[in-house]
Order: structure tokens, then sequence, then C-alpha cells
């Protein structure tokens, strides 16, 4: 459909319809879609100001067309056509940019204005009257403070449905629209029916009794719809987040074929399935009186458990990784081995296609595997985990992240595919593993286990696991390079949302005591007890410091070196990114997942053995630094040195390109092992494996960097100073940053892994230059990832363009809110009604109704829901029916995973009682003033890791609610309201999601499916 998204300046006018008992024309402006043999239009009402899109059943494009319209207005809801120009506006103009695009995959068309001429589209018309319309559904979007044809007010964020046909006949909706949401993530899987109430509740209409209406806020009323008898009637409102990412089926109607899955692109997209966390603790009576009981003693006893927790994560954390390292050495051995044995005795007597096809088979087994438990068993446990880590530790909650099956999923999934010979390595997902593991011990319970140890009850917050996790992701990378240092710079780089002075001993701490206990278990397996000579999962070796010296006229050498490397990286990425589109779209079944995965294996063994067998690069054999050499066609006691790169694991040769003697390798064979590799990689990141980047990304740069070695050498006629190990270090950097963009903490893990300080400048200067240029075209790996997964994720700063915003305008209204004594009743309609859809709700004064109420307090969903589990009813406390006070305790054991609204049954009677939250609510919320700018609520909202900001006016009264999903909803709108600002390419830094809607005066086309990846080639070639 992309090839039709295209703004057209003609006009049309249309003979104006009229809904049923209306006197007056409904459509005053709008745009009408047209494609293929279908007719869209896209209506703006004067009486009911909604956005409608009517179609004609004859066509199959609807579901496709329903999600891109549904997006368009969900994210534009002040939006509006203005005639004179023929685009679309949103509030002021100075954020026109870019949003004529918002249609992506749509032909726009503006339709019949008041200013347009009487006579122009007259043929349309005609062929519009002569079709014929058997059946009709219309879409409304109704915006805050809108009225519908009688009168009444129209609440926004209500998700209601009318069915006005033959009542009895129309049964309820196939699926709700929670069970609709259904783009891939990293769970994997739809919102689960225990974690969300339902997005779709019918409303009264005809022959629908007034029982199952959803209770409306505010005291509105039911809203009448007028609809022919053939039609349906869906409204949705303003704070709904319903993203319509599958068919919106009719009752009545099966649905004629599946659709490939749409993935966001030229707009901001939040995905239903991430929530926010909450790193601000809601300091209320229970909270105060629980911290004013805490003496120094006390104090310190929770000082010593912080340190004993961040001990036992270092400890479990080395021997997670011990046990990694210990069965891929054993198991990829083996594999090895009998392949090699296969290959030397089919080499003499013929037939090594039985040898291609046992290596083949071998991979693929393992990669089937692997693929399969984390395919059905826990998506979330693919990749690397460290998208999912940084989003955990920047305030969002990503579902099963941090959870025990996940951490064994994540171990079985690297050894298998490692073993499997994908292009992986397992040093990332050591990051993910440390961080579940400091998630569980900090908790002190399993809840996969269903078992509570009852210690360490105190830290069963947000704030206090952040902190755990952080020191667990750091502890990871120190196991996984040896780098107690470096892991604290990634967790510091890369994740922490909050750092202090204490915070940092603590982190160190555990690093140190991961580093060792792998060291010291390693170097007992090993046979070195007291060496202590195996400090990570990867060892570089030792660079010869004396020999191999740098002289200032390298320095432009390793600054060429940052720009390649930066280059490079974003081709990756590019390639990569259009590569994770596909997968969306099409790859989204595990059994499909699956099937890749063990496809990639296969073809990575074929493509492997094809290089070597083709290859005539015999080198003379160095037992020291080829485990498995494999002769073919070689004289005897020469082995084929294409066999050392692709035959061995990826730490092997990693270290072989760094540390072999000059004239180890031919330039042929690192050309052709550097192209083949980087497309591997490139295919491999992001299947449904548990897998890393880091090592692949290590080997492609090692590789393409010797050959830079060796071409110098060659140029300078072998001088002492161009060594190709010294480059192939470079290069390596230089590609590991160009890919994930790390400039501080891959500094210091590359000097901690190769012993070397010597090196720290080169490295430093390499990898700033692979980070400036590439972020010219496109983000870092992770960070790419993390947009196209549609994560709420807040960077450090807000863009410097978004001061023409303020919190009045990036808010979310109206807000919902309760008073300090409300009625249980009120309380269960709000938790269960969808319109309330926020966790956090204001508590007001009890006002007489003659003023507006102002700002009390606020009050979390998880606390009112278990208030409610407790029965806490202010009848029930003056009878003595309360067993006990309720204490702080007891919402921690509540924690992380409170009880779904619907699991908890209050009766008639309960729901007349009364609830006094004054005891439980927070007291002093943080508020903004409506008129304060974006940059100061972000930086508000950012620094305190909140999750609701309160809006307030003059006089302290509710005005609206700013969350994480609305400021990133707002972000991309900054980002393009001043088009002389954009840059051709994109900002630096930025989602490639948006890159298309700055590109409006680029000579590409602005709508492209495949991101920058267009962009990208056409400045290459």
């Amino acid at each position: 459909m992309s090839d039709l998204c295209q703004l057209s300046p003609k006009c049309q006018a249309h003979e104006q319809p009229r809904l049923p008992g209306s006197e007056s024309p409904v459509i005053q402006g709008g745009l009408t879609v047209f494609l293929g043999v279908s007719r869209w239009t896209l209506t703006l009402q004067e009486e009911l100001p909604s956005w409608h899109v009517s179609r004609n059943w004859g066509s199959t494009d609807f579901p496709c067309v329903m999600r891109s319209v549904q997006r368009f207005l969900q994210e534009s809801h002040r939006a509006m056509v203005c005639p004179q120009h023929n685009r679309l506006l949103r509030g002021d103009s100075s954020r026109q940019a870019g949003l004529h695009a918002r249609l992506c995959g749509l032909a726009l068309e503006p339709a019949h204005s008041p200013r347009g001429p009487a006579g122009a589209g007259q043929q349309n018309c005609n062929s519009q009257k002569a079709t014929r319309v058997p059946r009709r559904r219309r879409i409304t979007w109704a915006p805050s403070g809108a009225r519908d044809p009688d009168g009444r007010h129209v609440t926004a964020a209500r998700v209601t449905r009318t069915n006005t046909a033959a009542a009895p006949a129309a049964g309820p909706l196939r699926r709700d629209m929670a069970n609709v949401s259904k783009k891939v993530s990293w769970s994997g899987r739809d919102l689960d029916d225990d974690e969300a109430a339902p997005l779709l509740r019918r409303a009264p209409g005809l022959g629908v009794p007034a029982g199952e209406a959803a209770p409306l806020l505010n005291g509105a009323g039911p809203t009448a719809a007028r609809a022919s008898p053939h039609s349906a009637f869906f409204r949705i409102g303003q704070l709904s987040s319903v993203e319509l990412d599958d068919e919106l089926l009719d009752p009545d109607m099966d649905p004629p074929h599946p659709f490939p899955r749409e993935i966001p692109h030229n707009e901001k997209l939040l995905s239903l399935k991430y929530e926010s966390l909450d790193y601000d603790n809601s300091e209320n009576q229970l909270f105060l009186e629980e911290e004013r009981r805490i003496n120094h003693t006390a104090f310190r006893t929770v000082e010593i458990k912080r340190w004993v927790i961040c001990a036992m994560v270092g400890i479990l954390t080395g021997l997670v990784a011990c046990f990694i390292d210990i069965v891929v050495e054993k198991l990829a051995g083996l594999k090895y081995r009998l392949v090699k044995d296969n290959i030397d005795r089919f080499t003499e007597h013929g037939g090594l296609s039985f040898s291609l096809l046992l290596w083949a088979a071998l991979n693929a087994a393992f990669v089937l595997l692997g693929s399969t438990i984390v395919a059905f068993i826990e998506p979330v446990a693919a990749g690397s985990g460290i998208p999912q880590i940084k989003c955990f530790l920047n305030g969002v909650k990503i579902p099963h992240v941090v959870r025990l099956k996940t951490l064994v999923i994540k171990v079985s999934g690297v050894i298998l595919s490692v073993v499997g010979g994908l292009a992986v390595g397992k040093e990332g997902p050591m990051i993910h593993s440390g961080s579940v593991i400091a998630a569980g011990i900090s908790q002190g319970r399993s809840t996969s286990l269903k078992r509570d140890f009852k210690i360490f009850e105190y830290f069963r917050r947000d704030t206090e696991k952040r902190d755990f996790v952080s020191a667990g992701a750091a502890a990871g990378v120190s196991a996984a390079f040896g780098a107690p240092v470096g892991g604290v710079l990634f967790s510091l780089e890369e994740g922490a949302s909050f750092w202090n002075q204490f915070l940092t001993w603590r982190i160190f701490f555990a690093s140190m005591i991961s580093t060792f206990t792998l060291n010291f278990v390693l170097s007992i397996y090993h046979g070195n007890a007291w060496d202590l000579s195996s400090p990570g999962l990867i060892n570089f070796g030792r660079f010869d410091t004396e020999t191999m010296v740098y002289v200032i006229h390298e320095i432009p050498i390793f600054i060429a070196m940052g720009v390649v490397g930066g280059i490079l990286g974003a081709v990756f990425n590019a390639l990569n990114y259009w590569l994770t589109m596909f997968r969306i779209r099409y790859v989204h079944r595990p059994c499909l997942q699956v099937v890749e995965a063990t496809l990639v294996a296969a073809v990575t063994a074929t493509a492997a053995f094809v290089l070597i067998y083709s290859s005539r690069d015999c080198q003379p054999l160095r037992g020291s630094s080829v485990s498995y050499p494999l002769q073919l066609f070689c004289a005897d006691g020469e082995y084929n040195s294409m066999a050392v790169a692709f035959f061995n694991t990826p730490e092997k040769s990693v270290v072989s390109l760094f540390h072999d003697p000059p004239g180890s390798y031919n330039p042929m064979t690192l050309g052709l092992f550097t192209l083949v590799y980087f497309f591997l990689a490139c295919w491999t990141y992001g299947l449904t494996v548990s897998a890393g980047v880091f090592i692949p990304s290590l080997l492609i740069g090692a590789a393409w960097g010797r050959l830079f070695g060796i071409s110098l050498s060659y140029i300078t006629g072998a001088a002492v100073w161009a060594d190709p190990g010294k480059y192939a270090l470079m290069g390596a950097a230089a590609q590991l940053g160009g890919i994930v963009r790390m400039t501080l903490s891959l500094t210091v893990i590359m000097m901690e892994a190769t012993s070397s300080v010597t090196y720290g400048f080169p490295i430093m200067l390499v990898l700033m230059t692979a980070k400036i240029v590439g972020d010219v075209f496109i983000e870092g790996l992770y960070d790419m990832h993390i947009q196209l997964q549609s994560v709420p994720f807040l960077h450090w700063e807000a863009p410097v363009t978004s001061h023409s915003l303020t919190a009045r305008e990036v808010m979310s209204t109206p807000v919902t809110c309760l008073r300090r004594r409300e009625k249980v009743g009120v309380i269960v309609d709000v938790l269960s009604s969808t319109a309330s859809n926020h966790n956090g709700f204001p508590v007001v004064e009890d006002a007489d109704g003659t003023q507006p109420a102002r700002l009390q307090g606020l009050i979390l969903r998880s606390q009112l829901i278990v208030l409610l589990k407790h029965k806490v009813f202010v009848e029930r406390s003056s009878m003595g029916l309360l067993r006990r006070r309720l204490r702080l305790k007891d919402f921690r054991d509540a924690y992380p995973r409170f009880p779904p609204i619907q699991s908890i049954h209050v009766s008639q009677d309960e729901r007349e009682c009364t609830m006094d939250l004054s005891e439980f609510m927070n007291p002093s919320p943080y508020t903004v003033p409506q008129e304060a700018s974006l940059p100061r609520v972000f930086k508000l909202f950012r620094a305190l890791g909140l999750r609701h900001l309160v809006v307030v006016d003059n006089c302290n009264q509710v005005v609206g609610l700013v969350t994480r999903k609305d400021l990133a909803r707002a972000l991309p709108h900054s980002l393009a309201a001043d088009p002389a600002t954009a840059r051709r390419w994109g900002w630096p830094g930025q989602c490639v999601a948006h890159m298309d809607a700055l590109c409006s005066q680029c000579s590409l086309p602005q709508s492209h499916p495949w991101g920058p990846t267009p962009s990208l080639l056409f400045l290459i070639l």
C-alpha cells in the first residue's frame, strides 16, 4: 500500500449525506481515501465533531486501512483539516511538519470543503451514487468536550460499541480490543485476561439490557447513536490507547483472510503491553510511620543486607557464567571433533557432501531446540536482553523480563545457540542473566516457584529492585569480559536512571565478586587452582606493548578506522531494521520463528563449509592458536586458515585474529570472511534465540581491521608499527562501537579484557569517531530495537526544539479523580472501566458541588486493589469487623503481581460502603502548572523516576495528568516542529521510525516501509 501514499491537490464535491433523523448535513470537510477499488471517506462532522471512516463491505481491505486510520486518530486527537492548504493540522502551525504523512499506507485526497468548487469531481459523485452499499461500518472518534446530536456530553476516554441493528441478533464481538492487539513484542504474547480489563464494552442500545452497559464516569449518560439499521458504531476516546493491529471483525461477518501485522513507521506508537514502574516512593502515613520506627541499628541492618545481596548477586552470576562456559566448551568440542573426523575421512575417499549434511544437521538440531524453548516457553528470553534491561532501568515494566523461568531459558538458549554455530556470542546474555538473579535475590522470594523465604521484605518495591538490577547488569558484564570497572561504567552509561555514590560502591562490589568467582572456579576447572588465570568468559590475551607500539602519525589512521566502523555499523543497523520489520510483519508465529532460526543455522553451516572448501589459503600448522585444524586439500603439516575463523567458537576466532603472527591469513580470506560473516550476523540478530551481538561485532571488526593492517604493511614496506594484530583490535572496537554506540564503558572493557592500558587512547579515539559517524545515519542497535517494540523509553534530555510545547498540550485529560472518602462502588467502577486506564488517580477534597475540588493527594491502582482485597471500609472499621490495621507489609506481600480487579468480589451491600483514602494516598505528589514547558516537565519526570505527574491550574485544581506515554508520544512531534532545523538524514540519536517524517524535503520517497535503508544506500552509492 505504500506506493499509493500521496497527497493530491484535487478537490471533489460530494452530496452531503445525512444521518437518520438529522435535519442538517453532517459532512463539512474531510479526506477521501482511495485504495484499489475501495473507496473510503474520512470526514469531520459539524454537530458531532468526530472523525468518521465508512466503507462498502465489498472489499477485503478494511482491516489494513482501519489500522492506519485508527493510529492516526489516536495520535492526532486535536487534529483538523485545513481546506485552504489541504493538509492536516494539530494545534498551532508550528507542528505541521510531518503530520500529513500520518496516514501511512493510504492514498489521501481532499474531499468536499465548504470553500471547494461546486462542480468539481462530478463524475466521481455519479459513480458513488451508482455504487451499491449493502452494509456499512463507521468508526467514530470523539474529542474531549464533544456533544452528540442530542446535546449530551460525550465523555472522553470512553470505549463503547453500540449496535443499532436488530438487537438480539447482534452477538458480542469475537474478541475484545485487548486481544486484538497482537503486535510482536519481547514477551511475544497478548495481554493476559487477568492483567488488563476488557478494552471494549457494549453500551446500551436497542435490544441491549441496561445492566450490560459499562459504567460511565463523571455522571455522563449513555450516548445515543443514530445510524442505519445495517451499521455498527464505535467511539474511541482521547485517552484510549487501543491499537488496532489486527482485524476489526463484525459480529456477523467472517474474516476473508488473515492480514499481516502492521508495525509503526512515520509515527510514534506505544504498545499496551508495557506499563511504567514507579521509582518514586509513595510517602503516605504508613510509609512515614515505618520510616520513623527505624532507628540507627535497624538502618545499619538494612545497609548490611544490601551489601549481602550484592555479594550473593556477584557469586551466583559468576557461577552461572562458569556453567555456560564449561557446557559450551564441552558440547562445541564434541561437535567440532565429530565434524573434523568426518571431513578428514571423506577428504581422502570423496563424498564431502555427507560432511556438509552432518555439520548442517548438528547445527540445525542445536538451534532448533534452543529456538523452540524460547519461542514456546519464554519469548522474552530471545536476544541478548540488553534492550529489555535498559527499558527496565529506564522505568518501563517489561512482562516476564526478570523471572526465574526467563533465566533458565536464557541460559539454556544461549548454550544451544552458540554450540549451534550461529554468529552469536554468549557474553551479551550474561547481562540479562545477572539482572534476573539480582531481581530475584533482592525480593527474597520466587513468584514462579511460589516460594516466599520471608527475607529481604523491605526491598520489595520498584526503587530497591532497580538498584539491585543495576548491580546485576554490572556483574554480568564483569563475568563476561573480566572487567569489573567496565561493568560499573556499562550500568551507568547504558541503563541506570538513578545514581549516587553509595550505589556506585555496591555495584562495584558486586562486579568484583562476580569476576573473582568466575576466575576462581574456571582456574580450578582448568587445573590451575591458585593461578586465577581466567578472569572472564573471554580473554583476549596480552598484547606485546614493547613491539606493538603506536606513533603520532597513526592517529589519522585510527580516526579513519573509526569512520569505517561507524559507516559499517550504520549499514548493519539499517539492514537489521529492514529485517526486523519483515519479521514483525510476516514471521510473527512461534512455529515460523523456529523454522527461520533453523534455516539460518543450516545456511550458516553451508556458507562456512563452502568457503572453507573453496579456500586455498594453507598455512603452516601452529597448534597453539588452532583448536580444530582442518587440512582438507592442504599439504601435510598445513591447515586451512579459513577454517580457523569459521570452524571454531567466535571467541577463539577473535583471539586468533588478534594474536596470530603476520602472514597467518591471506587478504582474500579475510575479505570473504568479513563479507559473509557480516550478513550472517545481521541476519542472526533478532532471531528467536538467546544470543548476543558483542562477539560477532568484534569478530567482524577484527577481520577487516587485520585486513586493513595487512594492506598498510604492504604500503609501508612492512614497517614495525604496522602490525596486523594491533589494527585488528582497533577494527574490533570500531565495529562494535558503530553498532551499539557505547563509548566510555566499552573503552574500559576493551582495556581490561586485553590487560593493556597502552591502547587506551586509540580505543577512545576509534569509539568516539564511530559513534559520531554512526549517529548521523541511524540510532544504535539497542535503541533501534527499543523503538521498534514501541516502548515508551525516555532519554536523558528532552529535544532542544520542544520549548514551544507546554504541559497542557501533552497531558492526558480529562482525569478521573477520587474523593478522600469515596464509595466502594465508585472505586470498583473506576478500576473496572477502560476509561480510567491510568494506574494513578488524583485525590481531591470533598467539594459541595459549587466549586471545583482541589488536589489533596495521589493514590495508585495497586493500592486501591489491596484495600479492596482486605475490605478496608469505614463501616467495617467502625463496627469492629476489621481483624487488624492494614500495614505496609500487606502491600509488599502483593508486590509485584497485584491481583486484577476482576478477581476481587464486592457485594452489592459493600458497594454502598465508604473507603477513607487519607491514610493510604500520597499527600504530596509532584505537580506542575499547565503552562510549564515540556523540557521542564520532562526533566522533572525523568530525573525523579516518576510514573504520574499531576498538572494543576493556579487554584491547585487538577486539569490533567502526565505519564510516561504522554511524554513519549509528544517528543516526536516536538522534533518535527521546526522543519528548518531537521537534517536531511534525521537527528543524531533519533528513532529511525520517525526519520522519514522529518525528511519531507528529501528527493527520496517520504513514506517507504524500510526506514532509513534507501537513504543510507543512496549516500553510500
